[in-house]
């Protein structure tokens, strides 16, 4: 929402400081920033609302020229609209632009956003193929980077991946291509131009994300957790299936029954505190749990069952298409009234679990107890995929378009645990959930990339690697099996580690690409001690001090 979105810190930040307040998105797009945005030709937004992309764009550019504005006399800040390509340090930083420039530098910060990377082995070999079969066929990336022009009105299209990078594909088919919704009649339908593809979607769960919740409830917000501590996950590597998750699960499940029995006790059959103690002594898989739930918790839509939250789908079998699309018509449906219910709330309070579950599973990786194989497979893909799902979807409107585009014929539903080949010169999908198969020309593979430092064709990170001035690891399963690069490795103060171990002393290295990085994951929320800001709060203090020290050696040599 518009109120969660801040670039300014607050009294709630712990950092040396100092702290410089400043107006929040939604109170910036209803004051100082109303006169910019009626001139860029967008709306203003109420705090509850969903922000588009270009709105946040316009608070970003405010907020920076605030700060340029606000230097010292002394400061200047030369902008420089090009890529740089090359970084050298042999003696002093210098950085190549790609026109040609170089520019001397002392100090130096990489601060990277998520890296493009060259397709997988099967992804190549898949282009190939695709290719010479005359097919279109889009590996992951970011949509609104991608060619679509390939995609043909009315035809096929099997898209697997349906998060967010579907939900950006399917505007840009339809929307972008000049369709437009009318809620004239009380509900939303779609006028389609003609020149729209008809989509094909499924993915592993088979069902969109989550639509945002589109509510607050005042006192409901992120707290420590209870389970998930730093004290329970010690100091030893810890194995993540057996000793982490279970933790994990255990965390969301206290969170959603604490705010249904407190905030909804006519709905439960036992007082809280006669619940609590069975949850506090046994984890939810437990078949003691489970019957305290089946006897305090009448209602099937009031417990919380992870398995079933992750997996709606598993198990089901539909005797033809129809059958899945009102099965995918109804969940959606229900989600858009219950993400709107404050009287679901329990759902609030798992979203605010996740966040701190995150933040302690974040410091279990900087500090080491998680292997790489866990890490990759249970925390970036699987548990990351979960986080997403539930507490990283799309604003409610986009799911209210996607019904609309399904009664339009333009979006169908392909079932979970989508699989796709081509056979025959045609890419063929099919799910264990449909007794058919779908064939189409055109396959896209609607999903971010995984990030890989080492996959990456940015010719600056490629030569620092090369040069042995960054380091990351391949990383390798038990099995021998390669998982991919990691992210570039950084000391604690954010500095870049070298490929022979020593520490960089005039390159640090922010963003999500970089191991142990903080605030890579969104906007911070006011009033929330963003890691961000405390971090690159650290770390402009260090190239400070650094400027400092470096500015007295030089007067000292001038002295001489």
């Amino acid at each position: 929402m518009a109120s969660d979105v801040t670039i300014f810190t607050d009294e709630s930040v712990v950092c040396e400081g100092p702290i410089v307040p400043g107006p929040d998105l939604a109170t910036w797009a209803n004051g100082v920033g109303a006169t910019l945005l009626e001139e860029a030709g967008l709306e203003t937004t109420g705090p509850m609302d969903f922000p588009p992309r270009l709105l946040q764009a316009e608070y970003l550019s405010w907020v920076w020229d605030r700060v340029v504005r606000s230097l010292p006399a002394g400061v200047t800040v030369t902008t420089h609209l090009e890529r740089a390509v090359s970084l050298t340090s042999e003696w002093g930083n210098r950085v190549e632009l790609a026109s040609g420039e170089v520019l001397e530098a002392d100090l130096v910060v990489l601060a990277l956003g998520y890296l493009d990377r060259v397709p997988t082995a099967d992804e190549a070999a898949l282009a190939d193929s695709a290719s010479s079969a005359g097919l279109t066929y889009i590996p992951p990336g970011y949509t609104a980077d991608v060619d679509l022009s390939e995609l043909r009105p009315a035809e096929p299209v099997i898209v697997r991946g349906f998060g967010q990078a579907f939900v950006d594909l399917m505007v840009l088919l339809t929307e972008g291509r000049g369709g437009w919704y009318d809620g004239c009649s009380g509900r939303l339908e779609y006028n389609p131009s003609g020149s729209e593809p008809i989509l094909y979607v499924g993915s592993r769960r088979g069902v969109p994300y989550h639509a945002k919740l589109g509510y607050t409830v005042p006192g409901t917000t992120p707290v420590p957790t209870r389970y998930l501590t730093a004290e329970a996950l010690g100091t030893e590597p810890l194995d993540f299936i057996t000793q982490v998750q279970p933790l994990v699960e255990k965390e969301l499940t206290f969170a959603h029954y604490q705010q249904l029995f407190l905030a909804h006790p006519e709905r439960t059959a036992w007082p809280w505190q006669q619940f609590f103690e069975v949850l506090d002594r046994t984890l939810p898989s437990s078949p003691q749990f489970i019957a305290a739930v089946n006897e305090a918790v009448p209602a099937v839509e009031d417990r919380f069952v992870l398995a079933a939250i992750d997996r709606p789908l598993a198990g089901l079998t539909f005797d033809d298409p129809e059958s899945l699309d009102r099965e995918l018509v109804r969940l959606i449906e229900d989600d858009l009234l219950r993400r709107a219910d404050p009287t679901f709330s329990a759902d609030l309070a798992v979203f605010n679990a996740l966040l701190s579950v995150y933040s302690v599973l974040s410091v279990a990786i900087t500090a080491g107890l998680l292997s790489d194989e866990d890490r990759v497979r249970h925390v970036e893909t699987e548990w990351h995929g979960f986080f997403s799902f539930v507490a990283s979807g799309p604003p409610p409107r986009r799911l209210e378009e996607l019904l609309a585009l399904h009664r339009a014929g333009l979006v169908r539903f392909a079932g979970p645990s989508l699989e796709v080949a081509l056979r025959n010169d045609r890419f063929v999908a099919s799910s264990p959930a449909l007794p058919r198969e779908i064939e189409a020309r055109a396959f896209v593979e609607a999903r971010l990339p995984r990030p890989d430092v080492l996959a990456t064709p940015d010719p600056l990170l490629k030569g620092l690697l090369e040069s042995g001035l960054l380091a990351a690891d391949e990383l390798i399963a038990s099995d021998g099996t390669s998982l991919g690069g990691g992210q570039l490795k950084a000391d604690g103060e954010c500095r870049a580690i070298k490929a022979d171990g020593s520490v960089h002393p005039s390159l640090f290295l922010l963003g999500p690409s970089v191991s142990g990085s903080a605030g890579s994951s969104g906007f911070s929320r006011p009033h929330f001690n963003g890691p961000g800001f405390r971090q690159n709060d650290a770390v402009a203090r260090q190239l400070l001090q650094l400027v400092a020290v470096q500015s007295e050696k030089a007067g000292r040599r001038h002295a001489s």
